[in-house]
């Protein structure tokens, strides 16, 4: 067993054209980097995700061996034992990828971004990372939000949720392909209508024909909400 603890992530970054106020932290899906991740969304979208006041940073997951690879290295924010809901979370890697990710929260804070100046999120695992890190240790965060992903049955993040009622988390944006072939639109409904009934105030859209990837309607509609959730 690889030990994840204490990895200092590699981080890109597209800054802020005027004062920095508010940060999102992007996190991409399994097999990316930052970097793929950026190029990604700056292709579909015709620009970076850019904003005058709102730093987006996108971080690297370390390689660690990925079961459903066979137990190749890959670029993964935590292990799962198949891409399936039916399956245990695999909660060792989850939660050591929740320290490392915490220490880029801590960074943000340390150059004066209160947490309540944040969004979290991610496509595919990295919204699965995002639903993890904000719903159990980051709950004062501005919003999160979820393209594409999924949370295993029994997850631990609706536990979460249902702990925190007496103090509302922050509202959760989720997009997902009515097409997709890899973590399927159903998922990510059941993901959605479980968290709402666990007592988040979730948004869910879908885009028809949309297989497992990202849009320029979706990222339009991220940019918007984003700028509602950290206003200059």
């Amino acid at each position: 067993m690889m030990n994840m603890a204490a990895v200092k992530l590699q981080k890109n970054v597209v800054s802020q054209t005027g004062k920095h106020t508010a940060s999102v932290i992007f996190l991409h899906g399994s097999g990316d980097t930052g970097p793929g991740l950026l190029r990604w969304v700056c292709d579909v979208l015709g620009q970076n995700l850019a904003f005058e006041n709102i730093r987006v940073i996108y971080p690297t997951a370390p390689a660690r061996p990925y079961t459903p690879m066979r137990g190749a290295l890959s670029h993964v924010w935590f292990d799962r034992h198949k891409i399936s809901q039916d399956c245990p979370e695999h909660l060792e890697s989850i939660d050591s990828m929740c320290d490392n990710l915490s220490a880029i929260v801590q960074d943000e804070i340390q150059a004066g971004i209160p947490k309540h100046r944040m969004v979290i999120g991610g496509f595919s695992m990295g919204g699965a990372m995002a639903l993890h890190l904000v719903s159990r240790y980051h709950q004062d965060v501005a919003g999160f939000f979820a393209l594409s992903s999924f949370l295993n049955k029994g997850s631990v993040v609706y536990q979460a949720v249902e702990n925190a009622a007496q103090r509302p988390l922050p509202e959760l944006l989720q997009c997902h392909g009515t097409m997709d072939e890899l973590v399927f639109h159903s998922w990510g409904e059941e993901t959605n209508s479980l968290l709402e009934k666990a007592g988040l105030h979730t948004f869910f859209h879908s885009f028809p024909g949309l297989n497992h990837e990202l849009c320029q309607q979706e990222l339009e509609l991220l940019q918007s909400w984003i700028l509602k959730k950290l206003p200059l």
